[in-house]
């Protein structure tokens, strides 16, 4: 390990410098955070933070920093819907080879989060437009500076690491190294609920931020004709009921207590349960052709505390028509990734298209990656949203009904 101690004092006081702003916060007891999200969903994230009181520092494709005190932390993993997972951010810095990935990761105040008997690991390395491009080198290269820190602060030369979990996540972008723990665990789409799963399921945290770029409120109608295992629908009672998503699961800083002390997560999942409506009144609908899928649909809403809210039916979309007024179709249908599917799509579109067509005053909002789900809904999208769902490149499509009538006072 000599060759990485050589860079020369120079070298390593600049280092320092990328990271003394860092450490500033933490000694004023705030934290930088990171929360990762879907990329084209930043605004809605945004807003989520700037709701919780937090900090805005800095937005980018695919992420946002916020900061707050340490209960930031158990807050913003309980309270957020839209993000995949919240990382404390430990330091940054610029590396163009290993040697100053080494160095610059060995000035970082590892003391500060990891106790010393942490069992700690890099769980992920990702690069872009960057000097240093081998994952698992990295990965190497910033577990071995962490233990040469903790070695010299707690005078050991071998960690045990038999005790709470700390994985840490590298990004490098354009040579600028940003390294985190990441808080959250279990990625925060898995809010718990849904144990039963269909035919390419749209994740917990995305279909909340679609349901939350639509005007749809708890006291309007929504149905979801593709509802499959139920996602689209248990979201929207979760948001309507004011449930917040991590209510009722741990995460990986649970334990941190040099970070966030139970207490915090105490207070944070108390303030959960008392903000949740218990009186509200939802109308929610999920149809889908398949009657056991439909089953595991109800099983999830129950499992979520949500099924009160939401009536399941096997139906298909053909047959879809509601007497209420001024009501929102939210949906994910079919995309046709086999080829004898593909071939079915033009029909099903039309088919939705002729349905919605009868909901005179309706707002229909869809998520496909189907390129022409305009030409045979019959109909132009008011706005189309460009959404990655996974690695699939795909469009939100929003459909606008008119307002409904003020109500008189």
């Amino acid at each position: 390990m000599n060759n990485h101690m050589s860079g020369g004092k120079t070298r390593f006081w600049a280092l320092l410098s990328d990271i003394w702003f860092l450490q500033d916060i933490i000694m004023e007891n705030r934290y930088t955070l990171i929360a990762i999200c879907h990329f084209g969903l930043e605004a809605i994230l945004k807003k989520e933070i700037t709701d919780l009181g937090l900090e805005i520092v800095n937005v980018e494709d695919g992420r946002i920093t916020f900061a707050g005190d340490a209960s930031a932390i158990p807050r913003a993993n309980v309270f957020i819907r839209t993000a995949e997972r919240i990382l404390l951010c430990a330091g940054e810095f610029v590396a163009t080879d290993f040697d100053t990935l080494f160095e610059g990761t060995k000035a970082i105040a590892w003391e500060r989060y990891l106790p010393r008997d942490a069992k700690f690991w890099v769980t992920k390395a990702t690069t872009n437009k960057s000097a240093l491009y081998a994952p698992s080198a990295i990965q190497s290269i910033v577990k071995k500076a962490i233990v040469e820190r903790l070695k010299g602060t707690y005078k050991v030369q071998r960690f045990e690491e038999n005790g709470d979990e700390y994985p840490i996540r590298v990004f490098i972008a354009k040579d600028k190294v940003t390294i985190g723990l990441d808080t959250s665990g279990v990625s925060l789409h898995k809010r718990g609920y849904r144990t039963l799963v269909g035919k390419a399921p749209i994740s917990e945290t995305l279909a909340a931020a679609l349901i939350k770029l639509t005007p749809w409120h708890a006291d309007r109608v929504l149905v979801d004709p593709f509802c499959g295992s139920g996602t689209f629908p248990i979201e929207a009672a979760l948001i309507g009921a004011n449930i917040a998503p991590g209510m009722n699961r741990e995460f990986a800083a649970s334990s941190w207590n040099k970070v966030a002390p139970e207490k915090l997560w105490r207070e944070a999942y108390a303030e959960a349960h008392d903000l949740v409506k218990k009186d509200v009144e939802m109308n929610i609908q999920g149809y889908d052709l398949d009657s056991e899928i439909v089953k595991c649909a109800m099983a999830n809403a129950k499992a979520a505390g949500v099924s009160e809210y939401i009536h399941f039916q096997a139906r298909d979309v053909k047959d879809l028509h509601h007497p209420k007024h001024y009501g929102f179709i939210i949906t994910n249908p079919p995309y046709g990734e086999r080829l004898e599917e593909k071939a079915e799509l033009p029909e099903l579109y039309r088919t939705i298209g002729e349905s919605f067509k009868r909901l005179e005053d309706w707002s229909m909002f869809l998520i496909t990656s189907y390129e022409e789900a305009e030409k045979y809904i019959g109909k132009k999208a008011d706005k189309n949203r460009k959404i990655y769902n996974g690695m699939i490149k795909s469009y939100f499509y929003s459909f606008m009904g008119p307002k409904p009538p003020k109500k008189k006072e």
